[in-house]
């Protein structure tokens, strides 16, 4: 039996293409499993459509694609998914191209080559990919264009978001309620400040410090104003907090329990909140401009659920994951 896999990465981008490719089998009714707006970068395996499409597969039914580049992104992609097919008895034939009508899950020499070929083709052209569109950015920016989307907020706006968050103690919905805006564009623009709501001063500078001559560091710290929560922390945070400048920080991390969550895992932290707040600061750098994707991503994870407890009015039951 044909089942038939077909993908584009943007909105903007349709499937015309592929089904012209395909279709003397969509016309046999051939079932198609599609993912529509998803990237490239996300592996084969994990793509909602291509799961399907394996769980649906039979041993001997045959996987056709219009062109490689809908299914595959690099050499690892290839070699991964030519495993799984073999291992389920399916086959892997591309409609269009060098290896047209070539079953792809073939053990014969020859086949083991043109795969490795196709592998490498695969992954240089989207090398040339990104160098050229690099190439286009900096040359659009030479010449004074302005890249990305437009700003939700302007100038001034943006410094009244950062004032009132931080000064005023304005909740990140709220304010994103008053510029009619989504609650993302606020914490952007929050992180783009690297502004963050604190508990007094006085209060942190007492939890924090270094202890001198065993002094106890909470006395006069009021429980109401800095109160212990329980935070499951991303998992590249805490591994970024180890060697942490604040022996507070490295304590909450080193006393943490380990949570897996799939493949990452997470740490339960449980301490005032104000450290917190100190490992927030101190994983800053994951979020600035220019910083990976993934560390981006886990900072604002931890991030909003700190924000959780600066803004609730009741106290939390439980870890805030």
């Amino acid at each position: 039996m044909d089942r038939l896999y077909m993908r584009h990465s943007t909105d903007k981008q349709t499937n015309l293409r592929q089904k012209h490719h395909l279709e003397p089998y969509l016309a046999s009714g051939a079932p198609a499993y599609e993912d529509p707006a998803t990237s490239s970068r996300l592996h084969p395996l994990k793509r909602p459509g291509f799961q399907r499409l394996l769980d649906e597969a039979a041993v001997g039914d045959v996987v056709r694609l219009a062109d490689a580049a809908r299914l595959f992104r690099s050499v690892q992609d290839v070699l991964d998914v030519r495993d799984i097919l073999r291992r389920r008895g399916l086959h892997l034939r591309i409609a269009s191209g060098a290896w047209s009508g070539m079953d792809l899950t073939s053990e014969d020499p020859m086949t083991k080559l043109f795969v490795t070929m196709l592998a490498g083709v695969l992954e240089f052209q989207r090398d040339m990919i990104s160098e050229n569109t690099k190439d286009g950015v900096a040359a659009a920016r030479t010449a004074g264009k302005v890249l990305g989307r437009p700003a939700r907020l302007s100038t001034e706006q943006a410094a009244a978001v950062v004032t009132a968050y931080q000064n005023d103690g304005a909740a990140v919905k709220a304010l994103a309620r008053e510029y009619g805006v989504d609650p993302k564009v606020i914490r952007r623009v929050l992180d783009s400040a690297n502004a963050r709501r604190h508990v007094p001063d006085e209060h942190i500078a007492q939890l924090l410090r270094e202890p001198v001559d065993g002094e106890d560091r909470t006395q006069g710290v009021s429980v109401a104003a800095d109160p212990t929560v329980t935070i499951d922390m991303p998992g590249l945070l805490a591994e970024h907090l180890q060697d942490a400048a604040v022996a507070a920080v490295r304590d909450a991390v080193r006393d943490g329990r380990t949570i897996r969550r799939g493949k990452g895992y997470s740490l339960r932290v449980i301490a005032p909140l104000s450290v917190h707040q100190a490992a927030l600061e101190a994983c800053a750098v994951l979020a600035a401009d220019g910083a990976a994707p993934a560390g981006r991503k886990a900072y604002r994870v931890y991030a909003d659920r700190v924000e959780k407890f600066l803004t609730a009015e009741q106290p939390f039951k439980g870890p805030v994951h």
